[in-house]
């Protein structure tokens, strides 16, 4: 019986500590950026792959998510059409552990992340 309770403890601790299921729990927006440490190449791989999974047309240039034009902001736009696209759930967002689930809105001026 201890071994149980022990267990349930764990397993309410690891549900807790998760952002995923913190986020659910309490019923917040989530959105996807990318991490400020990820490479330029691990970025435009994000927009590559990101894009040929959902429409990036926000993007092109004229449209309000086009500036500034840093790769890091177009990478952060694009993961976070695909983890909407995909349900918000964290492991939408892990862009082989350069994606970063945040609670703050990211939108910026005219440019509003869904």
């Amino acid at each position: 019986m201890a071994k149980v309770a022990a267990l349930l403890s764990l397993m309410f601790l690891l549900s807790i500590t998760s952002s995923m299921n913190v986020i659910k729990a309490n019923g917040q927006k989530t959105w996807c950026v990318a991490k400020p440490s990820s490479d330029q190449a691990t970025l435009l791989s994000n927009i590559n792959y990101a894009c040929s999974q959902v429409d990036c047309k926000i993007l092109q240039k004229g449209c309000p998510c086009s500036t500034p034009e840093s790769l890091i902001n177009r990478a952060s736009i694009a993961m976070n059409l695909y983890y909407q696209s995909r349900g918000r759930n964290h492991w939408n967002c892990d862009f082989r552990a350069s994606g970063l689930v945040v609670v703050t809105d990211p939108s910026y001026g005219n440019c509003i992340y869904a």
